[in-house]
């Protein structure tokens, strides 16, 4: 038996804007956020809990979060196991698709602190020329 595919978010039709480029986009908008990168970077290290998350991640929300988790989770990229304990405790891995987005995150961390310098020097002159006028 057939189970229902749902609805994939995709963005709306637009003329010259193929469906596949459409899918993309809606890939491309959650692994490209900056939560994901950071989540990704610390699962990357072995599984955690929501609140050890939290805490290392700094300046994220609860809700951002847990919604951040929950995306990662339905698009196959973190697994949620709950251990039956009281309280229940819940834990948040990489699967293998999220250890292969891990790759490309570490190379993009590795090029951001790589060029930090320089793309500080290079906002300063500009936001001085900038209020120079």
């Amino acid at each position: 038996m057939d189970m229902p595919t749902p609805d994939l978010p995709t963005m709306p039709e637009q003329p010259g804007i193929s469906a596949e480029c459409r899918r993309m986009n809606s890939i491309l908008s959650i692994v490209g956020d900056k939560w994901t990168v950071m989540i990704v970077m610390v699962l990357v290290e072995g599984p955690q809990r929501f609140n050890a998350i939290k805490r290392i991640i700094g300046g994220i929300s609860q809700q951002m979060l847990t919604r951040t988790l929950k995306a990662l989770e339905r698009d196959g990229m973190v697994s949620r196991t709950v251990h039956p304990t009281v309280p229940p405790q819940v834990e948040y891995a990489l699967t293998p698709l999220g250890h292969s987005l891990a790759v490309p995150v570490r190379a993009l961390g590795a090029w951001a602190r790589g060029h930090m310098e320089e793309i500080d020097g290079h906002r300063i002159r500009y936001d001085t020329r900038d209020l120079a006028g």
